[in-house]
């Protein structure tokens, strides 16, 4: 689940297919002009034979807007690799107030840091 994170936020569409289970692989992947990702939290996995799921929350910005991304993603091994198959997103709004810590990660609060 991290590296298709990580390649999520590097915009890295040929590893992501990859990774893609090929019966529910799109044919192609396109990425939103100014989407940044800003971290992932994973809070649980579990492991059955050759499926397992990954439950995760990641944050990202879409140009003044915060949001955040839950998900349970299920994966299939296939040989000695894991592939995403599908997984149910759910994605809301962050609202961080003026004296949280700014979801970009910076360990300011956010009315010093991105609020501005």
């Amino acid at each position: 689940m991290r590296s298709r994170y990580t390649a999520f936020a590097q915009e890295n569409a040929d590893y992501l297919l990859r990774s893609w289970h090929k019966d529910y692989r799109p044919q192609t992947l396109e990425f939103a002009d100014d989407t940044q990702w800003l971290g992932l939290t994973i809070l649980g996995s579990s492991e059955e034979g050759d499926r397992g799921t990954v439950h995760f929350l990641a944050r990202f910005r879409e140009g003044a807007e915060w949001f955040e991304l839950e998900e349970n993603s299920r994966f299939q091994r296939v040989g000695r690799h894991w592939y995403y198959e599908a997984g149910d997103a759910q994605f809301r709004p962050l609202l961080p107030g003026r004296n949280d810590p700014c979801p970009c990660g910076s360990g300011s609060k956010f009315k010093k840091c991105c609020s501005r």
